[in-house]
């Protein structure tokens, strides 16, 4: 069973390595982590207030009634074909946390279809679950690994998993690791991110991305961040999709 918070699009890739490139998001439900030290206030749909990440419609299960469920690959790649336009565009799957659904057979029939179709596919993921790297077509998938910081207020037991980080770079050459940093964050990130790189065997690029939910904010962080990139060279991601449009969703 396939949980589905949103399909939407064409709009573009907000961040990461193919910023601006035309895109259908495919955003699946549930996360193994809340992230409330993002600090994003909402309320579930009983009424209760939490903090969490940006995408907290997908993540909190309490927003599962609200979600769609797909029995067959058929079903969701009948929907996505809906607002396909005529050119090729990346299709994009996002969460939530998309790499819950990895062992799901209809998960990777989704995936090859579009693979085979000579679509650009990129996973958004935390990069904290172990999965099972076996198919040369799934060489094709981009993975964007935003692994989160303490700054997220998850335990480190849960949210790093060195094993999972270096399969995956290993394996997909392309892939990439993100970080989330506010202005006030900046050395312990450094800190933190030192430890992770120390222990991938392999080369990796690095980007660094602006907390901020509004583009207030992201202006608030995005100098002292690209001056913290530069210093440690490191990449630089802007969120376009939030200058845009705050935190607007489908867009």
């Amino acid at each position: 069973m396939l949980e589905v918070n949103e399909i939407f699009g064409p709009t573009i890739q907000g961040e990461g390595k193919r910023i601006g490139n035309p895109s259908i998001f495919v955003r699946f439900g549930r996360c193994n982590m809340s992230c409330e030290g993002f600090g994003v206030e909402y309320k579930t749909p009983n009424g209760t207030t939490k903090f969490s990440c940006d995408s907290y419609y997908a993540s909190d299960s309490a927003f599962a009634p609200l979600w769609d469920r797909y029995e067959s690959s058929e079903q969701l790649i009948k929907n996505v074909n809906k607002i396909l336009p005529s050119y090729k565009v990346d299709i994009v799957l996002t969460g939530g946390e998309p790499l819950l659904y990895w062992k799901d057979i209809q998960f990777q029939n989704f995936l090859k279809y579009y693979i085979d179709l000579g679509y650009h596919i990129t996973i958004e993921t935390n990069g904290s679950l172990d999965i099972a790297l076996e198919h040369n077509w799934q060489k094709k998938i981009l993975f964007s690994i935003s692994v989160k910081l303490s700054n997220a207020k998850e335990p480190i037991s849960k949210r790093i998993n060195i094993n999972a980080l270096n399969d995956i770079i290993k394996f997909q050459d392309e892939a990439y690791l993100k970080f989330v940093i506010g202005n006030n964050f900046l050395s312990q990130a450094k800190e933190e991110i030192d430890i992770i790189l120390s222990n991938i065997n392999s080369d990796v690029d690095v980007y660094l991305m602006p907390l901020g939910n509004t583009a207030q904010m992201i202006d608030k962080n995005s100098i002292d961040v690209i001056q913290m990139a530069i210093d440690n060279g490191f990449k630089y991601s802007d969120r376009l999709h939030i200058r845009a449009w705050n935190n607007k969703r489908g867009v």
